[in-house]
């Protein structure tokens, strides 16, 4: 699993980026181990999670619009009221997921 304390960083950096793309950086969790972290409300909007492991992870009320979730595991993960607006979910593997209030809705998942 990440280090919860680089995981802060990197959603700070990325928070700043969101901001002013000249400052902070665009988060790129590609193939992250990120197995129950707590993203509960989290600012991913166009992070790159590529591969990221979710299984079990809290992405409840997140925003991840634009977000690439390609391939990710999002086996058993909260993603409660998450806005997955334009994400990318090609591949992702969402088994047990739960997807309660999520936008948009209906949500289109490409195999």
């Amino acid at each position: 699993m990440i280090d919860p304390a680089a995981l802060a960083a990197t959603l700070a950096a990325h928070a700043l980026w969101l901001a002013d793309s000249a400052t902070g950086a665009r988060a790129n969790l590609t193939g992250a181990n990120l197995t129950g972290a707590d993203l509960t409300g989290a600012d991913l909007t166009d992070a790159d999670l590529t591969d990221a492991d979710l299984t079990g992870a809290n992405l409840t009320g997140a925003d991840l619009t634009d977000a690439n979730l390609t391939g990710a595991w999002l086996t058993r993960a909260n993603l409660t009221r998450a806005d997955l607006t334009r994400a990318d979910l090609t591949g992702a593997r969402l088994t047990d997921a739960r997807l309660t209030g999520v936008k948009p809705d209906p949500l289109r998942i490409r195999s």
